[in-house]
C-alpha cells in the first residue's frame, strides 16, 4: 500500500512537472508578431485575405493602396499598388483629396471587392468606393482592378464620416457596409448585393459612438465585424492614430446576436455609449515598443485559425507604422482572445 502510493504521488508530480514544463514552453514559444520580417513597414490600415498559397495585406500607404504579399504569414513583400492614380469620380467627389486610405477586401459573388476611402484629413466630406478583381495573383491573365465607382458618401451636413468601410455577411445572406470616424460614430447600411454599393436613400443604422460634450471630439473609427459562433463581433479602435509612438490607440469589442446590435462589452457595457471591452492596448510594460494598436482586420484561414491583423507604431523605427498579425482564440465565454 505505501509503495503503490508512493508510485502514485511520484506519477503524480512528474505529471504535474511535465504539464507545468509543458505550459512554460508554451508561453516561451514566440508568438507570430516576433517572427513576421521583410516589408513590415510602413504599414497603415490593413486587411488580410488568402487567395490559393498567397496571403495578401491591403493597406494605406502613401497616396494609394499598397499590397504586400506572403506566403507564410511570417516573411512579407512589397507587390505594388491597386491604383496608380486618383480616380476621377473621386476628386469631383472630394475636393482636395489627394489619397486613397483605409482599404476593406472581401470575395463576394466569385469577384474580390476592394472598398476603400477618399477624405482630406478631419473633414466629414469623404466618400467610400470600390474596386473589383477576378484574381488577386498579378501572374494570372485575367488580374486587373475595375473600379466602381462611388458606394455612399457624407457632406458637411451629415453627422457621420464615410471611411474606414467593412463589409460583412449576416447569417441570411444579407449585406452590410460599417464604416465611420469620429462625429456620431459607427454606421451600418444595407448593401445591394448586386452591385455592391449602398442603394440612394438607405437610412443608416448607428451601432458605436463615444458621448463627448458639444464641440469635443469623439474618437471611435475603424470598424470591422467578425462573425462567430452565431454572434457578430463589432471591433472598433478607441482614441487617436497617426501620432507615431505618442498614439493612443487601442481596439475594444462588442458582441451581438444581431448584426444591426446591441453590440456589448464581457460586462454589458454598450459600444453605443462609449462601452465595450479591451481586445488590443498597449499600456502594459512588455509591450511598450509598438504603441497605438489598431484598426483591425481579419480572416479565418483553411485549417480554421483567425488572425488579426492590424498596425501599431514601432518606437525602435521612429516610430513606424508597422504591421503585426496576431492569431485569435476563443475563450470559454466566446469571446476572441488576441496572442499579439
Amino acid at each position: 500500500m505505501v509503495r503503490t502510493l508512493s508510485r502514485f504521488l511520484a506519477i503524480g508530480a512528474l505529471a504535474l512537472s511535465m504539464g507545468v514544463s509543458a505550459k512554460a514552453a508554451q508561453s516561451d514559444a514566440p508568438v507570430l508578431n516576433d517572427r513576421l520580417s521583410g516589408a513590415l513597414a510602413p504599414t497603415h490600415d490593413p486587411v488580410i485575405i488568402r487567395e490559393g498559397d498567397t496571403y495578401y495585406v491591403f493597406n494605406t500607404v502613401g497616396r494609394y493602396i499598397g499590397i504586400k504579399t506572403s506566403h507564410d504569414l511570417v516573411h512579407w513583400q512589397e507587390a505594388g499598388s491597386v491604383f496608380a492614380e486618383l480616380p476621377e469620380w473621386a476628386t469631383k467627389a472630394v475636393p482636395g483629396t489627394e489619397g486613397i486610405w483605409a482599404p476593406d477586401i472581401q470575395r463576394v459573388n466569385g469577384e474580390y471587392r476592394l472598398y476603400y476611402s477618399v477624405s482630406t484629413f478631419g473633414s466629414n466630406r469623404s466618400a467610400i468606393g470600390l474596386a473589383t478583381a477576378k484574381t488577386l495573383d498579378p501572374t494570372s491573365q485575367d488580374y486587373g482592378w475595375s473600379d466602381k465607382g462611388l458606394v455612399v458618401q457624407s457632406t458637411h451636413a451629415d453627422d457621420f464620416n464615410a471611411i474606414d468601410p467593412n463589409l460583412v455577411i449576416d447569417d441570411k445572406g444579407g449585406q452590410w457596409l460599417s464604416l465611420g470616424s469620429f462625429w456620431t460614430g459607427i454606421k451600418l447600411f444595407a448593401v445591394n448585393p448586386a452591385t455592391g454599393k449602398v442603394d440612394a436613400g438607405t437610412t443608416p443604422v448607428s451601432i458605436a459612438r463615444r458621448p463627448a460634450p458639444a464641440g469635443a471630439p469623439a474618437p471611435v473609427e475603424a470598424p470591422f465585424i467578425l462573425t462567430h459562433g452565431g454572434w457578430y463581433y463589432l471591433l472598433v479602435s478607441y482614441d487617436y492614430c497617426c501620432k507615431g509612438v505618442n498614439s493612443t490607440y487601442y481596439t475594444v469589442m462588442g458582441r451581438s446576436r444581431d448584426v444591426k446590435g446591441p453590440y456589448l462589452g464581457k460586462d454589458g457595457s454598450k459600444l453605443m455609449e462609449g462601452g465595450g471591452s479591451i481586445l488590443l492596448r498597449a499600456d502594459l510594460e512588455e509591450k511598450e515598443r509598438f504603441r497605438g494598436p489598431g484598426h483591425v482586420g481579419a480572416f479565418t484561414d483553411t485549417d480554421g485559425t483567425t488572425y488579426l491583423v492590424y498596425h501599431a507604431y514601432d518606437r525602435e523605427a521612429n516610430g513606424a507604422p508597422t504591421l503585426r498579425i496576431a492569431p485569435l482564440t476563443w475563450d470559454a465565454d466566446g469571446w476572441p482572445v488576441a496572442h499579439d
